[in-house]
């Protein structure tokens, strides 16, 4: 095999390579700090954050992809766009196969600008064509960058046009992305997907305890990787776990959403975290 040979003596991915000789828009086009080879990750962590089409759907609710209850809840000063697709509900409806959502969806207008919930480095950009999801963007958060003993992952989907970011890009919290819209693949008649849907943000979180992650078919897998309800990451403390959060009191399943005002302040004042639309004064 000729490949390993070439990206070890350039001391970056196969992938990596491939992206900038072709400068194909939607493969990794450079190497961020922490990617490692695939070969570092397990079948079981590959199939449920991958979830590839040769995949149990079972892996991925093993790993966290199930509903938990959890629901964001404002500042009383703050009017904020809202969840109107929620956290791994049934998609099976709107695919042709068992599938569950990844993500949150919040609708926003055409344009709204999508922003970082935290400090992060870039790790992909997409233009997503055959993705339902669309043009995209991930960033990678250190412990550092989230004030959490953790890796995040985040993922904001359906931009109207591609972030103008490249892979090891550094990103301040509250930067905008890009402008909201609708991109990504749609089903053919009788799939049930809306032929039309409404422009919106999908924003997807994962998690480990580990530093690295690799690259397969343009995806994002982190080592050791878990799935976590977005609006579990608000609660700024550990556990994070699926299981966890659908085992809270129902007291306690109404989470604090620390956000950024259209005038860049935040609340609460040194906030590491914030929704990924700013929001607006009442």
């Amino acid at each position: 095999m000729i490949e390993p040979r070439i990206s070890n003596f350039f001391g970056v991915s196969f992938l990596a390579l491939m992206a900038l000789a072709t400068g194909v828009p939607n493969l990794v086009s450079a190497q961020a700090a922490g990617e490692v080879g695939i070969d570092r990750v397990t079948r079981e962590t590959l199939c449920g954050i991958g979830r590839g089409r040769n995949c149990d759907i079972k892996l991925a609710v093993r790993l966290g992809l199930f509903e938990t209850g959890l629901r964001p809840r404002f500042p009383a000063n703050a009017q904020c766009r809202n969840i109107d697709e929620q956290w791994a509900i049934d998609y099976t409806p709107k695919r042709r196969r068992e599938a569950y959502h990844g993500g949150i969806d919040m609708p926003a207008p055409f344009g709204a600008p999508i922003i970082a919930a935290a400090a992060g480095t870039v790790v992909s950009v997409s233009e997503g064509a055959n993705s339902f999801r669309g043009r995209e963007i991930i960033l990678r958060h250190s412990p550092s960058d989230t004030g959490i003993d953790l890796w995040i992952y985040t993922q904001y989907a359906h931009f109207d046009r591609g972030p103008n970011l490249t892979v090891g890009a550094r990103v301040a919290m509250g930067q905008v992305l890009g402008p909201t819209g609708n991109s990504g693949r749609r089903l053919k008649r009788g799939g049930r997907q809306q032929r039309q849907r409404r422009p919106a943000i999908h924003f997807a979180v994962w998690f480990s305890d580990h530093p690295g992650y690799a690259v397969h078919r343009n995806k994002i897998i982190p080592v050791k990787g878990r799935w976590m309800d977005p609006n579990a990451l608000y609660r700024n403390t550990s556990p994070f776990a699926s299981n966890a959060m659908k085992a809270l009191p129902k007291s306690d399943k109404r989470v604090p959403i620390p956000v950024m005002f259209e005038d860049g302040k935040t609340y609460p004042t040194g906030t590491k975290l914030i929704w990924p639309y700013a929001c607006k004064r009442k």
